[in-house]
């Protein structure tokens, strides 16, 4: 029988999971389906607790050159095997940010604490401190990337980085932008939707658009954000949604996944039986049985059911939608809530 595994919940650090010998499902042939798939901009949007950023953290300790010679952390995984990928570990300049922490109440406050973001972002790459490559230009635009820059400088930002990244490193960039969305929500409940995505909009042409050092990335969110509202210029953005066939089982676990799980923490058939009745019941592209993470790997650890998933985000994106909505959509939110299929499902669950 295998050995049980530490139950790490919560923990969204891919690095710090495989140093400390955490409880993990095998998710690396995302990085082989998504290098293979050569698509230039993939926005991937699935539901909270999913491991988004777990995903996105495991594609950056893979490609980017911070982490040069530490295959060791693939080690017994799926992309470990393929020789052609273990040849990629350690290659890239990669810029890995996340909008996660923006939520702020007004647009003046998440400008501020955007541009916190982007300057962080520069210090993580001290090379650009200590080159010689930078021509007199280059370096005055470095100059100017401070808290106190512009709006237009900014939105110009990511653009710069990756330009410079490119020059030291003799490689074009890929950029992992969790969360992408986490702001723009904010702005929609707050009433600042049309001043942050004007910003967002240009941010993102210049990222991830017009930006020839850009050699592919990735974005995640929760929510599909209107094509018109901020990425009416991406026409190379593949979107990858929840009835999409691509990566529908990168995120979140499959039955076989978590029975394997059960079975290596020594729980019973029954057990297997209980955990399907309260957490199976996701289903992405054309599979079904898929299980939210978050409650699986809090289960595993407590061996307690609970809605574990329920309190992980707010409510106020959907009473926006409610109070602002046109009566067809107040409508199918009230079918939702007075279907009572799901009931007989919830009532056979243990307590």
């Amino acid at each position: 029988m295998e050995m049980k595994q530490v139950i790490s919940t919560g923990v969204q650090d891919f690095e710090k999971l495989r140093m400390n010998h955490g409880f993990y499902v095998d998710k690396t042939d995302f990085i082989r389906e998504w290098w293979q798939g050569t698509d230039d901009v993939t926005l991937i949007n699935r539901p909270r607790r999913f491991g988004k950023t777990l995903n996105l953290s495991t594609l950056n300790c893979f490609f980017s050159n911070r982490y040069a010679d530490r295959g060791d952390l693939f080690d017994d995984l799926r992309v470990w095997e393929d020789p052609a990928m273990r040849e990629q570990q350690g290659q890239w300049p990669v810029i890995f940010l996340s909008f996660a922490g923006i939520k702020e109440t007004s647009y003046v406050n998440t400008i501020i604490q955007m541009k916190k973001l982007l300057v962080k972002q520069f210090s993580e790459h001290p090379e650009l401190y200590q080159t010689e490559q930078l021509d007199r230009n280059e370096q005055l635009a470095l100059d100017q990337i401070t808290e106190k820059m512009s709006d237009v400088d900014a939105a110009m930002s990511l653009n710069l980085l990756s330009t410079l990244l490119r020059k030291i490193w003799g490689k074009k960039v890929l950029i992992f932008l969790d969360e992408y969305d986490t702001p723009l929500q904010e702005a929609y409940v707050n009433g600042y939707w049309d001043e942050l995505t004007a910003f967002i909009r240009t941010m993102f042409n210049n990222t991830f658009k017009t930006n020839p050092s850009l050699e592919r990335g990735v974005m995640t969110g929760i929510t599909r954000v209107s094509k018109e509202s901020i990425f009416s210029d991406l026409n190379n953005l593949v979107v990858v949604t929840t009835t999409s066939e691509q990566y529908a089982t990168a995120f979140g676990f499959t039955e076989q996944e978590v029975f394997t799980a059960l079975e290596r923490q020594g729980f019973t058939e029954n057990d297997k039986q209980n955990v399907k009745s309260w957490y199976d019941g996701f289903t992405f592209g054309r599979v079904t049985d898929i299980y939210n993470p978050w409650s699986v790997t809090n289960f595993l650890n407590t061996g307690k059911f609970d809605t574990y998933w329920a309190n992980t985000s707010e409510n106020g994106l959907v009473g926006t939608l409610l109070r602002k909505s046109n009566p067809d959509i107040k409508r199918q939110f009230e079918n939702l809530l007075t279907d009572t299929s799901h009931l007989k499902k919830w009532q056979e669950c243990p307590k």
